[in-house]
């Protein structure tokens, strides 16, 4: 059916945003309609496997910069391209923006897909609406969670069958995959893509996605997409140039060799928010962690050269075109797929981002907390006798914490480029290694905020990550990783079953220090839920035992320890609390009485207030 001019005219002013139903390829009465926008070709031709990749149909102007034809040849399962005429004269060859499946890499072309898929998860989607619970997220790369035997990917439903129990079995409340989009290089991570509709082919066909975030939603897992709408890569088959002109944007991104998309423009909205809603429409995700927001809020984002800088019309280095983006994208997520979620990865002091627009700010429902991140990695790297000057990069956060919606990432990034893995980064001999990985994660836990864990931290990887090979899972036959393994298991079962740890981490209502940094090693505090449950959290960031430590405590009574990451289960000594401990009524820290607990060198413990008896 040829567009209609109504569509056509909103797709211009940028408020298309099922674009996805207008423009790509589509069923037709006879074979196969293509429609794509390339308003300043001056001819634009489909050609592939239906007509033995010759000239191809030529296909008409269907008015707003728009060409349609029907094909009647065309069949799902094939592959195609445009042979778009350039006002150069140029012919060029270029993949569909809309395809709903692509070529396996090196190949370049798309693929004629219509998926289609009888959803089984309509308990958790008719949940998500209202559902309220902790955040608590596994970030994996498909490509290289695992592998086959002879090294090649599994499938998407390999990774149904293997990685969804694994998730759930482990207590993670989501999975995160890194972009799954279609893209031309392994080593891009799927972060420099062509595909914003397409599914990676590495993994098989479009269904088996949709099948895998099914499984997850019938096992309890939420579902989050890494997407890219900062930029786009220069491949010559993909958004670069489409037309011959710099139609989808032109300017480069430094240090990325790719362009930044324009977000000025009416088509450049409808094409990107559309991408965003097919991925949470047509695929049920839960949620989208949008990569790289600090270089699409700043015009100036990694330009050295004075004679380069941009300002806006108010003489600010602020991208008002991308704000609006921004604003606009999770305007209409929050408006038609209610209950869905975005996350930004924003590394600056960029004000409000989880604040909502008619509030003046982004409107993102998390941010991640890179502060966090940079200062807790770079704690945990100092060699011991350092540490106690430097307690600042832990409590410091705490001066911000309810500024935001955070996530606590301890992502893919993290572990690459020679920054070494987390276990790699602890000070000291194997076993105090091994205690600092887990004291990281308790750390993490206990802090305000959801958190992040990549793949392979779970039991403690010693190698960086590598995007072309499976995880080392072998090591889980050495004791020390399974412990690290176990550890995690049971810190995620806690942390999804005590609400003081995530139920109200907006406010200090939930949070109370008891020792903002003691200077010999200790931080302790209390974590608070809604309903009143009270939790004591005792970390010890140096490698010497507190056997009988006292610490003040609010109410006078019974405490019992949830878990301790010393424990021998977990591949500890075994410094733990075995039995209740009973309050004294000697007041310490400003606190009306204290208890002696044992804090496990580079460890912690989790207490919980079990009432005056």
């Amino acid at each position: 059916m040829i567009p209609e001019a109504d569509k056509l005219r909103s797709w211009n002013d940028g408020s298309l945003y099922g674009a996805w139903e207008l423009f790509g390829a589509h069923p037709a009465a006879r074979g196969t309609a293509f429609t794509v926008w390339a308003p300043h070709a001056s001819e634009v031709r489909v050609t592939g496997d239906f007509c033995r990749w010759t000239q191809g149909y030529p296909l008409y102007p269907a008015g707003g910069g728009a060409w349609y034809g029907e094909v009647p040849s065309a069949r799902e399962g094939q592959l195609y391209k445009y042979c778009i005429t350039a006002p150069d004269g140029r012919v060029l060859w270029k993949a569909d923006p809309f395809a709903a499946a692509a070529e396996l890499r090196p190949g370049t072309a798309s693929r004629i897909r219509f998926p289609r898929h009888d959803w089984r998860d309509g308990e958790w989607m008719a949940a998500r609406r209202t559902q309220q619970g902790p955040r608590n997220i596994y970030e994996v790369h498909a490509g290289s969670w695992r592998r086959k035997e002879d090294g090649s990917f599994l499938s998407w439903d390999e990774l149904a069958d293997e990685l969804v129990p694994y998730v759930r079995d482990m207590g993670f409340t989501h999975l995160e995959l890194l972009p799954v989009m279609e893209h031309p290089f392994d080593g891009s991570w799927g972060y420099q893509c062509t595909g914003y509709f397409a599914p990676t082919s590495r993994h098989g066909e479009p269904e088996g996605l949709m099948r895998l975030i099914d499984r997850c939603h019938r096992e309890g897992v939420g579902v989050i997409l890494d997407w890219v709408p900062g930029h786009f890569c220069p491949d010559e088959h993909g958004l670069a140039y489409f037309d011959g002109t710099p139609l989808y944007g032109s300017r480069d991104l430094p240090g990325w060799g790719t362009s930044r998309f324009d977000f000025g423009s009416g088509p450049v909205r409808s094409f990107l928010i559309s991408s965003a809603l097919y991925w949470l429409r047509a695929f049920h995700a839960d949620g989208l962690r949008v990569d790289g927001v600090s270089s699409m809020l700043y015009l100036n984002y990694g330009v050295h050269d004075p004679a380069l800088r941009r300002f806006n019309e108010n003489g600010g280095e602020e991208d008002l075109d991308a704000i609006a983006f921004l604003r606009a994208l999770n305007g209409a997520v929050g408006r038609l797929v209610p209950g869905t979620e975005t996350y930004a990865e924003e590394s600056s002091a960029w004000p409000l981002v989880t604040t909502p627009p008619e509030n003046g700010g982004l409107g993102f429902h998390y941010k991640w907390d890179m502060g966090w991140m940079n200062d807790t990695l770079r704690f945990f790297s100092l060699d011991f006798p350092e540490r106690p000057r430097e307690e600042r990069l832990l409590t410091f956060s705490m001066m911000y914490a309810f500024s935001e919606n955070f996530i606590l990432p301890l992502s893919h990034d993290e572990v690459v480029h020679g920054k070494r893995s987390l276990i790699g980064r602890m000070p000291g001999p194997w076993q105090q290694q091994f205690a600092g990985a887990k004291l990281l994660r308790l750390y993490a836990a206990a802090h305000p905020g959801g958190m992040l864990a990549f793949m392979g931290s779970e039991f403690a990887q010693f190698i960086e990550w590598r995007h072309d090979e499976g995880l080392e899972w072998f090591l889980l036959d050495y004791e020390t990783h399974a412990g690290v393994q176990r550890f995690y298991r049971e810190l995620n079962a806690l942390y999804r079953s005590e609400r003081a740890l995530w139920a109200d981490e907006r406010s200090w209502r939930g949070f109370q220090w008891i020792e903002p940094g003691s200077g010999d090693g200790i931080l302790s505090f209390l974590r608070v839920a809604p309903e009143g449950d009270t939790l004591l959290c005792l970390l010890n960031f140096s490698p010497r035992k507190r056997a009988g430590r006292s610490t003040g405590v609010p109410f006078a009574g019974r405490w019992e320890e949830l878990i301790s990451s010393d424990d021998a289960r977990f591949g500890g000594e075994g410094a733990v609390n075995p039995g209740p401990l009973y309050t004294r009524p000697v007041p310490r820290h400003g606190q009306p009485c204290s208890l002696r607990a044992t804090i496990p060198p580079l460890g912690g413990t989790i207490l919980k207030y079990m009432g005056e008896n």
